[in-house]
């Protein structure tokens, strides 16, 4: 399977962490994607400006703990947006369709 998501420093960050054990590095991007997943989430349920700010500075430091540079772009652009932004929650939701694919 071909991944939409091509991002050099992730994928050297994952292989640094995962060495050569190919469950592992299927499990931290599991793991990564799920997290994505659930603060996207939280975005969108956020009813206050603390809420919203919250998840997007949580999906910021986990794009910049796995170097995801695509993502903390994203984060960085929610972290400016107003709460509840649709653009911004659609681009998100983009990035996660691309990583799936």
């Amino acid at each position: 399977m071909v991944m939409a998501f091509e991002n050099a420093p992730f994928s050297a960050t994952l292989a640094a962490a995962a060495g050569e054990d190919a469950a592992l590095h299927a499990e931290l991007r599991k793991a990564f994607r799920e997290s994505v997943a659930q603060q996207i989430d939280l975005l969108r349920r956020a009813r206050c400006d603390g809420n919203w700010l919250i998840a997007a500075q949580r999906i910021k430091g986990l794009a910049a703990s796995f170097h995801a540079e695509p993502l903390m772009v994203l984060a960085e652009e929610a972290i400016e947006c107003a709460p509840g932004d649709p653009v911004t929650l659609r681009r998100l939701d983009t990035f996660l369709k691309d990583f799936d694919s």
